[in-house]
């Protein structure tokens, strides 16, 4: 009985898209940036959730990192503490893993891409300098919440920030390079 659902779901859908796609092409892209922007809004509970969940479970892991990670990520810049495997991994590894959710979900629903496997090998490395990025940022913003007394929700702002920025750079990349759109193949009635 599920199964019904989730095709009446996706039908729904479906059906959506194509109202909007027949209203034209700033009508799709008003639509397309508007899925993609609720796929963010998963993709960040999705992250939330294993932030908090990995942070828990890791966070007596106080492994230094390791040569170039530890210059980047020193205690001087992320805050005591902070400097760590058992802190970073956790904002790196949620991080991760939801944009790769994410992905997915917008190469499926709100671009509906054929795009080829080699597309996601590209995003794969872009993804991980634009999370390395996002997770010293991360660190630099926490530690400055955390100085400022705010130590509850400053995670939380700080992964919310570089999460926009994420936003700012994915969405280009996703819609114009990676996951353009399926070429519909003309309908063989209207050209006789």
């Amino acid at each position: 009985m599920k199964e019904k659902k989730t095709n009446k779901v996706s039908a729904y859908l479906d059906g959506l898209d194509d109202k909007i796609e027949n209203k034209g092409k700033v009508h799709k892209n008003i639509w397309q940036f508007f899925k993609f922007s609720f796929v963010s809004c998963i993709i960040t509970i999705i992250q939330l959730a294993l932030l908090y969940s990995m942070y828990y479970l890791m966070k007596n892991w106080k492994e230094p990192l390791p040569g170039f990670l530890a210059t980047i990520f020193s205690k001087e810049i992320v805050g005591a503490d902070h400097d760590n495997w058992g802190y970073m991994l956790p904002f790196f590894l949620s991080n991760f893993i939801a944009n790769t959710v994410g992905y997915f979900l917008n190469k499926r629903r709100t671009f509906k891409s054929d795009s080829p496997i080699w597309h996601y090998v590209i995003y794969i490395v872009v993804l991980i300098v634009l999370i390395t990025f996002s997770t010293w940022l991360q660190g630099i913003l926490t530690n400055i919440f955390i100085q400022w007394g705010v130590e509850v929700i400053g995670p939380f702002i700080a992964m919310s920030i570089a999460s926009f920025i994420q936003f700012i750079v994915l969405y280009p990349l996703q819609k114009f390079v990676l996951l353009r759109e399926k070429k519909k193949e003309p309908d063989v009635q209207q050209i006789e």
